[in-house]
């Protein structure tokens, strides 16, 4: 990865970046991981439906509604560890 001497986010680092990410999707080995990245984005679309919909029902929720939201999130989140702390453990 090159770095440019002034700033992290020089154009350098963005071609290198752009080009691993088209890398990723090639027959190629890329520096990212393909399957980190779209669960990646999976994860943070489902957070922000999830922060839209409280946002919206926020007025009419009762408590119960409130902590089955929280187990939710607490479920996924609780998943995507699992998933990371088991793949760490697969391929040391």
């Amino acid at each position: 990865m090159k770095k440019n001497n002034k700033y992290f986010f020089g154009w350098g680092n963005i071609k290198w970046g752009l080009k691993e990410l088209i890398t990723m999707y090639s027959a190629k080995t890329s520096f990212f991981s393909k399957k980190r990245i779209e669960s990646g984005v999976a994860f943070l679309i489902a957070q922000w439906g999830m922060i839209f919909f409280l946002m919206k029902k926020y007025p009419t929720l009762s408590m119960t509604d409130f902590v089955m939201w929280v187990a939710v999130e607490m479920a996924v989140a609780g998943y995507m560890v699992h998933q990371i702390q088991k793949e760490k453990k697969e391929n040391p």
